[in-house]
């Protein structure tokens, strides 16, 4: 009688016969770096690694190697950047790698979050004068009266549009940085 193989033993002859190529391996190292390079972003971006840590980490690297993840940290941070107040970080960071001051793209960030917010707080009141108005329409009114703004179909409305707005603004913004 024949001998009978293993499953193990039949997926071990066929895979004898495939190999990877230099491409694969390349692709494959470099999904590895940019896995890395995303878990040394978040880590950053959470306070859990500083600057000085990050640059120790990218100086024992080769040259092509650094210059890859100083592209990919410099694309994750710029792209992170948002209409929020928590920028400061990702600035000094994009600063560092790019080893040029950025101060005027900062202020112009700052500048438009604040316009932002004053726009978001503006549509916000007037959102809540219109709920009101609808509900004295209807009978509901006094002190004790606090429409759900949050909830309102206007609201969602108006706050997209506002962001779709600024978002266009923000990218101008990171257009800058990324071509400093």
């Amino acid at each position: 009688m024949g001998e009978i193989k293993s499953t193990l033993d039949l997926a071990m002859e066929r895979t004898k016969k495939i190999s990877i190529s230099q491409e694969e391996r390349e692709e494959i190292k470099r999904k590895e770096i940019l896995q890395k390079v995303t878990g040394l972003s978040n880590r950053y971006r959470e306070g859990c690694l500083s600057l000085n840590e990050i640059q120790r980490e990218i100086e024992r690297l080769d040259e092509k190697t650094e210059r890859l993840v100083k592209e990919a940290l410099l694309s994750q941070w710029i792209d992170a950047l948002s209409l929020g107040d928590e920028d400061e970080r990702l600035l000094k960071g994009v600063e560092s790698l790019k080893n040029r001051d950025v101060d005027e793209v900062r202020k112009k960030l700052h500048r438009l979050i604040i316009e932002y917010q004053r726009e978001k707080e503006k549509v916000k009141q007037e959102v809540r004068t219109q709920s009101i108005n609808a509900l004295k329409r209807i009978g509901f009114s006094g002190s004790a009266v606090e429409p759900n703004i949050a909830g309102s179909e206007l609201w969602e409305k108006e706050l997209k549009n506002l962001d779709h707005h600024y978002r266009v603004k923000l990218e101008e913004v990171k257009d800058q940085l990324r071509n400093l």
